[in-house]
């Protein structure tokens, strides 16, 4: 029975998370039904993260094994010829029986994104949270490194979370320099440029300019363990500072308080990515 270590990424704006549940559409739920259609039994699927409804993922890493004698590229077409074009499978690879995509892990890395313009490209809503408004950066980056090392994370856990142990180890909490988006818009009128590309048969992508007014800003965190809604709610205290309604050193006084009231808002799911999951070469080392 070879066990497989698969890497995968997923727009999750259509499904109720990465876990399986009583009702709605779930990854975990879609890749099991494919891998039983191809083992011809049923298949347990282990995560390595369990992403909430909205989140996405560039590299969620889950481990299963099969039956049949198969090889990882054969893996890969299958599963994706089953799966939702929003679900692929990267890779696949032959692991010693005993790892567990999440059991394993030895740390992972999300990233949230955050577009500060007055108004949002209608087709970035799904992985950006809109914030009208300009942001401190400076002082949300500052604010931000607080977090890194050893703390009790309590305050950022989701009211009610079931986690008994609430400490976790972070080793790299940073913002990114704000950037301007891609997005491109028209010039001119929309109508009157409709009709000169009708005539000349040109293009509609004549004339397009990249939109101004707006800074996209990017919060990275990776640490050895998360916490139910911890990098939302992270994410959400970060832009209080932005905003200029916190001081950047009432982060610590949250941190030692333990209480999730101290915290600021749970940033939408829209704009938090899984980007990948990282593991000890010993994990996936050949068995003798």
């Amino acid at each position: 029975m070879p066990t497989f270590k698969i890497t995968l990424a997923y727009d999750g704006s259509e499904f109720v998370g990465w876990q399986r549940q009583a009702t709605g559409v779930s990854i975990q739920g879609l890749i099991e039904k494919a891998l039983a259609d191809l083992d011809g039994a049923p298949v347990a699927v282990a995560g390595a993260g369990r992403t909430d409804a909205g989140v996405h993922a560039l590299g969620q890493v889950a481990s299963f094994s099969l039956v049949r004698a198969i090889d990882g590229k054969s893996v890969v077409r299958a599963v994706n010829a089953t799966l939702p074009s929003s679900i692929r499978v990267l890779a696949a690879d032959i692991v010693p029986s005993t790892f567990h995509a999440r059991f394993a892990a030895r740390s992972k890395t999300y990233r949230y994104r955050m577009f500060t313009g007055e108004v949002l490209d209608p087709f970035e809503r799904a992985y950006v949270w809109h914030v009208p408004a300009p942001l401190d950066v400076a002082a949300m980056g500052r604010a931000a490194r607080q977090l890194e090392g050893t703390h009790d994370f309590a305050a950022f856990q989701a009211a009610g979370g079931p986690q008994r142990n609430t400490e976790r180890e972070v080793f790299v909490s940073r913002i990114t320099n704000p950037t301007k988006p891609s997005t491109m818009e028209a010039t001119g009128h929309p109508e009157e440029k409709i009709e000169r590309d009708r005539d000349s048969g040109e293009s509609n992508l004549r004339g397009l300019r990249p939109v101004r007014g707006g800074e996209l800003t990017t919060y990275e965190i990776t640490g050895n363990g998360f916490l139910r809604h911890m990098v939302r709610t992270i994410v959400g205290s970060l832009v209080e500072i932005g905003r200029g309604r916190r001081d950047e050193r009432w982060l610590g006084c949250v941190i030692a308080s333990r209480d999730r009231r101290e915290a600021g808002p749970t940033a939408p799911a829209a704009g938090l990515f899984l980007v990948g999951v990282h593991y000890d070469a010993d994990a996936l080392a050949a068995e003798p």
